[in-house]
């Protein structure tokens, strides 16, 4: 290791909170931005709610146990790490499915209006699901409207009634002004929804400062929840006197218990629940949560800063922008927690980087992801990769035959 890395590392206030987080030996992970390590007080909270909440008290759980208020639970924890107060944030379904019943709600909230405006570039699902609301609702009540993101500003009209916005593209790491763009938004009269899947727990926010109408955002990645991890949603409390979502199961019901053969919304946020909670991947959750309680989120995105900053260093300082295109922008205010760059063998590249223990992840066509989890990457992770990354470029490893099969999942 560098002194350099060395000297960072040690300097590191957050290097500690690797110990929480099981790390196999000898893998430098960078793919955190997929899915986050597994925090090592995970691993004690299922093993509990498994053997000893379902095993011993079964069904009693929901009460003892306090089961059925996970969801609030565990939205309350994520709310003042997206700057929510308190009744507005809740932990349930998935992102796609959260998509779903905010973008009825805001058609139904910003009703003659019609138009959903979304980014080409932004991640695929959030535009999957207003196709499937516009088909739904029908041409004359509903329209997706994409455009590219330096065309956002000029096609913000009075038609508007949505701009939806990932605050750090996918593909990229660039992220968007979330101020700029909810101001402008309002300005003509739309609402705007952000998906945080790739910024939530890594970079600061104040959904509510910034009177944000609407939030997604993911428990798998940055907040380490596990594959599969429930997904959160944010509604600002102005909306929730008139706020209606159309998925409205029985404990978005005011009284879920009574059994009423009549739906009665509940209060607020919690009309946003839906069908009975996954408890086990909550819990999984709820305890991957507590390691943000040893570092603020300022912390956190310092750290970020310094780790793509140093890796976009390295990949300079090492010539390797004069084979890979890199993509993420070097303004730090403009970048998430990834690096990305661009290269015709980029599956090849990803497949021989995870051979050779450094894993990162492949988007298609051609982008090669190196995302930096701040609890628990290290400036040493970040120069072994930038080490061994060149070493496999100078040998030209990835064009190896055994690289050129792609599976199910890449």
């Amino acid at each position: 290791m560098s002194d350099l890395a060395a000297s960072l590392d040690a300097d590191d206030p957050l290097a500690h909170l690797r110990e929480h987080f099981q790390l196999p030996r000898g893998v430098v992970y960078l793919d955190g931005n997929s899915l986050g390590a597994l925090p090592r007080a995970v691993t004690d909270a299922v093993k509990d709610v498994v053997e000893k909440q379902w095993g011993e008290d079964l069904i009693s759980s929901w009460n003892t146990h306090d089961w059925i208020r996970l969801p609030t639970r565990v939205g309350e924890r994520i709310a003042p790490l997206i700057g929510a107060a308190p009744g507005q944030v809740l932990c349930t379904d998935s992102i796609s499915v959260n998509l779903f019943k905010l973008l009825a709600t805001a058609m139904d909230l910003n009703t003659p209006r019609r138009v959903i405006l979304a980014v080409d570039e932004d991640f695929p699902t959030d535009a999957y699901i207003a196709q499937g609301i516009a088909q739904l609702l029908g041409e004359a009540r509903c329209e997706l409207r994409r455009v590219p993101a330096s065309d956002i500003a000029s096609a913000l009209n009075e038609d508007v009634a949505l701009l939806m916005l990932t605050e750090v593209n996918y593909r990229s790491g660039e992220r968007h002004d979330m101020q700029k763009f909810t101001e402008a938004a309002h300005a003509v009269g739309a609402m705007v929804l952000w998906d945080l899947a790739h910024s939530a727990g890594v970079i600061p926010m104040e959904l509510d400062a910034l009177d944000v109408d609407m939030a997604v955002g993911c428990g798998y990645k940055y907040f380490n929840g596990g594959p599969g991890a429930p997904a959160f949603l944010y509604v600002n409390e102005r909306h929730h006197p008139k706020a209606r979502q159309p998925l409205s199961g029985w404990l978005g019901h005011k009284d879920p218990f009574a059994f009423s053969s009549q739906y009665d919304a509940g209060e607020g946020v919690q009309r946003y629940q839906a069908g009975t909670p996954p408890i086990i991947s909550m819990v999984a959750l709820n305890a991957a949560l507590d390691v943000f309680e040893k570092a603020t989120i300022k912390q956190i995105r310092a750290k970020s800063i310094a780790l793509t900053e140093f890796f976009m260093e390295g990949l300079g300082s090492r010539g390797l922008l004069q084979t890979l295109a890199c993509l993420t922008p070097r303004d730090a205010a403009r970048r998430g927690s990834q690096v990305s760059v661009a290269h015709e063998h980029a599956w090849g590249l990803s497949q021989a980087l995870i051979e050779a223990g450094v894993v990162v992840d492949f988007r298609a066509p051609d982008i090669l992801r190196f995302g930096f989890a701040p609890l628990y990457n290290s400036f040493k992770d970040a120069e072994s990769a930038l080490n061994t990354l060149a070493v496999i470029i100078a040998e030209e490893r990835y064009l190896e035959e055994r690289f050129a099969t792609r599976p199910t999942v890449t």
